[in-house]
């Protein structure tokens, strides 16, 4: 089937008739609700950069799996090439959105969960990788969009799964059949769930024996019987509802997250990929972790683009573009988006080849490149912020630029740099409070501090990954430490 242009998407998604609650209303035409259109448009954008002559080579690559063409959204990475254009692909897609793009979980978990069934079938005899196989062929024939989904509720965060006072806080099989199991269960924090096709639900963490039935991966379609959909609040979404788009800040894309709820959710036989292995549990955790730690060192890059363009513009508006503290505070700001993104390419050339054959990121530096990613953009955000200065929290509405009495004042009191148009300043730093503050925070912010985990889950990978017993035995090496050799006998 020929590749999805962002049109063909948009009507692909609309047939699935996808209903979810929306600020206390049940909404059944999602694809026009005010919230929800944006985050469609940034994922559309995917599919026509696959067709745009300028971006096709980045966006489109050949699939062994498939034998044609894919979206690289749904390739499964054939060589440390392919890990390193995941990351560029990325940035791109940030620079160009300034939001979240949505894609990003859907194609980490597929390399993740491809890697794991192959090395669980090796060891228990099962078939999942076969399954997958045939499941992800399909993905990429249909060009489809896939959310990865592994976040549980987790309840007492002190209490295992079955310690729990409700055993759903974790996804779980609530029942063995022989065509298949039922789940039950939620997965929080669901980025672009309502824009997506299929759901890929991964366990949240490692477990341990006894604890089986929360040791499910499988796929499940978005308008499947039993799931249900929440829709997830952000700061200052409903300025995407008003008729003046301006102080929306970024007029064209949005982010999405939503609560997804399985109640009593019956999955076939043949969309199971790990039902009950707990040992391969935590790999499966690890794995996608790594993949989506290095996916932050590119589309958090591209956000930081769009922060720092917008940054250097508004000194230059206000006039103060040439003042030394500006522009060291703009190098800094570079300097920063820059060692993110130099983690994001080193741990993917830095990768290695799985048994299954696609490639795994380097896990040590994906790690560290996501610890990198809990701290700099909230540094960027610091400097954009002072260097925009307090209007940034205090400017007027755009809907007053058209009262005869209100709009002369505005235009008259925020004049600054005379080769500027004021309602351009007005507009740029709508968008640097979008960014920093606004709707588009939780894609930038609150996504780099616990999207793929917070910093002690990259704390506990480094320290793992680290090797300081090989480390201490170069130093003894260095230093002979170890010879049996008495030196200072006589």
């Amino acid at each position: 089937m020929a590749l999805k242009n962002g049109k063909d998407y948009r009507e692909s998604v609309r047939q699935l008739n996808l209903e979810a609650n929306i600020m206390g209303k049940r909404i059944e035409d999602l694809p026009d609700h005010g919230l929800v259109d944006p985050s469609q448009k940034a994922v559309a954008f995917t599919y026509d950069a696959a067709h745009d002559p300028a971006t096709q080579s980045l966006f489109c690559v050949e699939s062994p799996l498939s034998k044609g063409m894919v979206n690289r959204f749904s390739h499964l990475h054939q060589s440390t090439e392919d890990l390193v254009n995941k990351v560029k692909m990325q940035r791109y897609c940030g620079t160009h959105t300034g939001c979240c793009f949505q894609r990003c979980v859907g194609l980490d978990a597929a390399n993740a969960v491809y890697s794991t069934t192959f090395e669980c079938d090796k060891r228990h005899g099962t078939h999942y990788h076969k399954r997958f196989k045939e499941y992800w062929r399909w993905i990429q024939q249909e060009d489809l969009v896939v959310d990865g989904a592994m976040t549980d509720p987790k309840g007492d965060r002190s209490k295992r799964p079955s310690d729990q006072a409700d055993p759903d806080l974790f996804l779980r099989v609530k029942d063995q059949r022989r065509d298949g199991v039922v789940i039950c269960g939620a997965k929080l924090h669901q980025t672009g769930m309502l824009n997506s096709h299929e759901i890929l639900v991964m366990p949240t963490l490692t477990m341990r024996p006894g604890e089986e039935p929360w040791a499910i991966c499988c796929a499940v379609p978005t308008n499947a019987d039993g799931v249900h959909y929440i829709y997830g609040r952000q700061s200052s979404d409903t300025r995407k509802l008003e008729d003046e788009k301006m102080d929306v800040g970024n007029p064209v894309f949005g982010g999405q997250e939503v609560m997804t709820v399985f109640d009593d959710v019956f999955v076939p036989n043949d969309r199971i990929f790990m039902n009950g292995e707990v040992d391969f549990s935590g790999i499966l955790v690890e794995r996608f972790a790594s993949y989506h730690r290095q996916s932050y060192g590119g589309c958090k890059a591209g956000v930081g683009d769009l922060l720092i363009g917008a940054t250097a513009l508004i000194a230059q508006m206000n006039g103060v573009a040439n003042a030394s503290h500006i522009r060291d505070k703009l190098v800094e700001m570079i300097h920063l988006n820059e060692t993110l993104y130099a983690c994001g390419v080193a741990c993917s050339a830095t990768g290695e080849q799985t048994a299954a054959g696609n490639y795994q990121v380097n896990l040590l530096l994906a790690n560290v490149c996501k610890l990198n990613v809990t701290r700099f953009p909230y540094e960027l955000a610091r400097l954009a912020t002072d260097v925009s200065g307090g209007l940034l929290g205090t400017m007027p509405s755009a809907a007053d630029l058209d009262d005869p009495v209100a709009g002369p004042y505005i235009k008259k009191y925020l004049a600054a740099n005379p080769e500027f148009d004021v309602v351009d300043r007005m507009k740029v730093l709508r968008l640097i409070e979008n960014i920093v503050a606004g709707a588009g925070s939780v894609a930038y912010l609150i996504e780099s501090m616990h999207g793929a985990g917070p910093p002690t889950a990259q704390r506990i990978m480094i320290g793992r990954q680290g090797n300081l017993d090989e480390k201490m035995a170069r130093v003894r090496q260095l230093l002979d430490m170890d010879s049996k050799l008495d030196h200072g006998a006589s």
